[in-house]
Parts: C-alpha cells; sequence; structure tokens
C-alpha cells in the first residue's frame, strides 16, 4: 500500500511515502508508462557505474521503454567509433557482445552491459524493419591501436627516434585501460601530465623527415593529444564537453527521428547544474541533460537511481549521511522504490536543496562527505527518483 511521504529540511527519521512501491515488474511497467508520456528523451542516470543492480533498473526500464513505448535508440557516453562498434552487433553483426565492447570505455565493459547489447540484438532479430540505433555522445576518439600505427610509422621511417616516441606514448596509452585521474588517485600514475607526453609525440612525428611524413598517421597522432586533452586530468573538470555531447545527442535524435534513452552519470543527466561536491569552489556546472532540458523542455525527462549503501568490489559505500537525499529516501518506505517529483503533491513535498551521494572511480570513503552532488532544488533536478537499498558490484569482463 502507497502512503505519502512528508519532508522535511530537518530529514524526519520515520516520513511516509507516496507514489513509491517495491520495484516488481508491474512498478516498472507502471514508471516505463509514465516516462514514455510525451517524452522524446530520457535520461537515465546512475548515482555509480559500478553496481549491478542500479545497472538492472535501468536496463529493465530501458526494454520496457524499447517493447512497450516505441523508443528505438540508445545513447551511451562513449566516442561515436565505439557506437558504431556496438550499433553494427545490435544489428546483426558478427562476433560476441563481449568482443564488441573491446576499446569500449571501462565502465561499459561488464558482463551486464554484454547482456543488455545481446538483448538489443535479440530485439532487432525480431525486428528487423524497426530496430534498436546506439549512439555515441563523443565525437570520435583515439583507440588503442593508434599508438601502434604512430609507433610502427616512426619504427619504419626513422628508426633511431624509436625510443623517443615510445617513451611519450608507452605510458600515456594506459589512460585506456584506467582513467588518467583514476591513476593519480591511485597513486599509480607516472608523474608527467598524459596530454604533455602526447603533444611531444606529437611534434616528434611533425618533425620528421619529410620523406617519413604520413597524413594519416598525424591523423591519428592528434586523436591522441585531444583523447587526453579532453580527459578529465586533462581538462581538471569531471563536467566534459556538455556542449557537444548534447549537440552530437540532440543530433543523432533528429536525424533519425527516434524517440531515445540517454544513459551515463547523474551528473550528466540531470535537467538542472550541479555543484560537485569534490570542486565545490568551482559552483554549479551545466551537465548534458541541463541543456537538454533547455532544448526539449518536458520532453527530456530526467531519471535518477541511487542507493542506500553498498560493496561495490572497489569500495564498501557506508549508509549516507543524514543530509544526503539518500538517506531520506532510505527511511522513506520500502527498501526499493520511486517517486515522481512532477506530481504537484510529491514535488511540494520533496523539493527544494538537496545532495544526492554520487560514486566515481576516485570514491574513498573515508571522504564519503564530498562524494556527492548539491542542487539548488531537487525537482528542477530530476523527475524521477529510483532507490535501491543495497547493491553488489558489476563483473567487469576481463
Amino acid at each position: 500500500m502507497n502512503t505519502d511521504t512528508t519532508p522535511s529540511h530537518t530529514y524526519p527519521s520515520v516520513p511516509q511515502h507516496t507514489d513509491a512501491g517495491p520495484l516488481s515488474g508491474g512498478a516498472l511497467d507502471e514508471l516505463a508508462g509514465r516516462l514514455a508520456d510525451a517524452a522524446t528523451i530520457v535520461g537515465i542516470g546512475e548515482s555509480t557505474r559500478a553496481a549491478r543492480e542500479t545497472f538492472g533498473v535501468r536496463d529493465q526500464l530501458f526494454r520496457r521503454l524499447v517493447g512497450r513505448h516505441g523508443f528505438r535508440a540508445l545513447a551511451v557516453q562513449d566516442s561515436a567509433d565505439v557506437a558504431v562498434r556496438l550499433d553494427a552487433y545490435v544489428r546483426g553483426g558478427g562476433g560476441s557482445a563481449a568482443a564488441a565492447l573491446d576499446g569500449a570505455w571501462r565502465p561499459w565493459r561488464t558482463a551486464e552491459m554484454a547482456e543488455a547489447l545481446t538483448w538489443m540484438r535479440e530485439f532487432n532479430q525480431d525486428h528487423p524493419d524497426d530496430p534498436i540505433r546506439i549512439f555515441g555522445v563523443k565525437p570520435a576518439q583515439a583507440q588503442p591501436d593508434d599508438y601502434d600505427t604512430v609507433l610502427d610509422h616512426v619504427r619504419a621511417s626513422a628508426p633511431e627516434r624509436l625510443a623517443k616516441a615510445a617513451s611519450h606514448l608507452d605510458p600515456i596509452r594506459t589512460a585506456h585501460h584506467t582513467d588518467e585521474h583514476l591513476q593519480r588517485a591511485r597513486g599509480t600514475h607516472p608523474g608527467r601530465p598524459f596530454a604533455d607526453h602526447a603533444r611531444d609525440a606529437l611534434a616528434l612525428v611533425r618533425s620528421l623527415p619529410e620523406a617519413g611524413r604520413d597524413d594519416s598517421v598525424l591523423a591519428r597522432m592528434r586523436l591522441i593529444v585531444d583523447f587526453h586533452e579532453h580527459s578529465v586530468a586533462g581538462r581538471d573538470s569531471y563536467a566534459g564537453d556538455a556542449t557537444v555531447w548534447a549537440d552530437t545527442l540532440c543530433d543523432a535524435q533528429r536525424s533519425s527521428g527516434l524517440r531515445l534513452v540517454y544513459w551515463d552519470g547523474i551528473a550528466h543527466t540531470s535537467a538542472a547544474e550541479a555543484v560537485l561536491g569534490m570542486a565545490a569552489e568551482r559552483g554549479p556546472q551545466p551537465g548534458v541533460g541541463s541543456l537538454l532540458r533547455e532544448r526539449y523542455g518536458a520532453r527530456y525527462v530526467s531519471v535518477a537511481i541511487g542507493f542506500h549503501h553498498g560493496d561495490l568490489g572497489a569500495a564498501v559505500v557506508p549508509e549516507p549521511a543524514a543530509d544526503l537525499i539518500d538517506a531520506r529516501l532510505g527511511a522513506a518506505g520500502p527498501p526499493d522504490h520511486w517517486l515522481d517529483l512532477r506530481r504537484d503533491a510529491v514535488r511540494r513535498r520533496w523539493d527544494g536543496p538537496a545532495k544526492a551521494r554520487v560514486i566515481g572511480g576516485v570514491y574513498d570513503p573515508s571522504r564519503d562527505d564530498i562524494a556527492h552532488l548539491a542542487f539548488a532544488s531537487l525537482a528542477d533536478a530530476f523527475d524521477v527518483l529510483i532507490h535501491l537499498h543495497r547493491v553488489s558490484p558489476v563483473r567487469l569482463l576481463p
């Protein structure tokens, strides 16, 4: 039985709740129907990319939006060339789902994502004239084999300079497995900024004898430079290129004419600017979702999936502090439930300044107090909140 929550900024310990229910199949059916009403793009964001349960809820909502409500596109935070491979796989290309994820951003290389791709492929086999498409929100990026191409070219044209080229490229190619900012946080970074190494390697390739110059190799080297300059470490910002990503996503939606689901972290899918706790001095930052709200209005629907506590494998996340919305939601009803903040009565009870827990790759349980996003208005940031009580880790592909 659903009841009604009366939140207060003092966060009462035993509030009542409404418009929420256990995340049974029926509850997800109802939620998918509400998300689909008049929506062109549904952004489904997770507070962590490392939890099997949050991914599972997002995947189940996507399947319902596709199977029952006509959505036919998925946008993910990855480069256009990676998305081309994923799209080819779900549309009947060769190989396995795991192979299609080779070269994808590390958070996507999980057994859960492979299973989602397999489902999309099976759906497309049953609907060959109305398939699901996959798009990346980032422009084409450097891939690991680009480094090999550059080094092979230097080896062939100026072998005496190979060691120097390798001294720049070998350390930085590791960022395709573990992001540079994560290496810094874990104490495994070699020291010099990767973007500096990349720029030096580009200068070396440009200085090769005229007989050894190759425009295609230069183009690959420029992609390598762009990859490192636009990384979290290179930009010294977690915000990403929100305008570029939003433009790419909008272009994909408008050119295809398809209703689309966007999977990302809640910092990117939020329909309002947010302050990142670990970079509070930067103030409110726009995300892709806030730009989509400006462009699509209510036709962009923002969903946040959060959790109370759990083991993410790399870290055990404790129960949330009392000032986090996750604590308030955890006290508000069944272990797993959702709220539709677009309903006036619910908005009145839940809206206001809020902080939502966000767990990134550099999360440190001893500094849990800064692992959050702060919003001026919770209901402006998210249309729907999904709360899970306990989570466990995703299964990483080799």
